[in-house]
């Protein structure tokens, strides 16, 4: 049976850990209970999407940049999600221009688990999207982090001022 939740995990890429452009805090500690959360949904078959940033050419950014190590998903994730969808993404925000509503229409989910990389940026803004209005929406607070603790910490108490912030234990059982 498929569960009516989908775990979307966003922007675990080379560029956030140790070596990448912009290294965050905890990258590694948010990675392992990522990849526990990843063993639980498959366990209790919740869909999981990772959504991957792809930096556009013109933006003049550094980071994501397309065909390089960096925007690469972190070969831990892919080899423990190996059967997941992929959305490619150009903005903070996971729904927009992208085919994520479409996605999580043609899983059934009306439960979103987001985690991921950026908490105060891709994650939340995904999470408190115009397009996630429809779904019943949590942040997995112990699977996401910043570039500082503090960072990511103040987004969890702004966030959970709009949707749920939780621990992943929680809503994965």
């Amino acid at each position: 049976m498929t569960s009516n939740k989908a775990l979307i995990i966003i922007d675990v890429q080379n560029d956030y850990f140790p070596g990448g452009v912009v290294p965050l805090w905890n990258a590694n500690g948010a990675l392992q209970s990522i990849l526990k959360v990843v063993k639980k949904a498959k366990q209790t078959n919740i869909p999981i999407i990772l959504v991957q940033h792809v930096s556009p050419d013109n933006s003049g950014a550094d980071l994501f940049i397309k065909g390089s190590y960096g925007v690469e998903i972190h070969p831990e994730l892919l080899k423990a999600a190996p059967d997941a969808t992929i959305v490619t993404k150009t903005r903070a925000d996971s729904f927009r221009a992208t085919n994520l509503n479409e996605v999580v229409d043609k899983l059934g989910a009306t439960e979103l688990l987001f985690c991921g990389m950026q908490t105060f940026n891709c994650v939340g803004l995904s999470a408190i999207s115009e397009f996630a209005k429809q779904y019943k929406v949590s942040i997995l607070a112990d699977c996401c982090t910043a570039e500082a603790q503090h960072v990511h910490l103040f987004a969890l108490a702004g966030f959970g001022d709009i949707v749920p912030v939780v621990e992943s234990t929680t809503v994965l059982n």
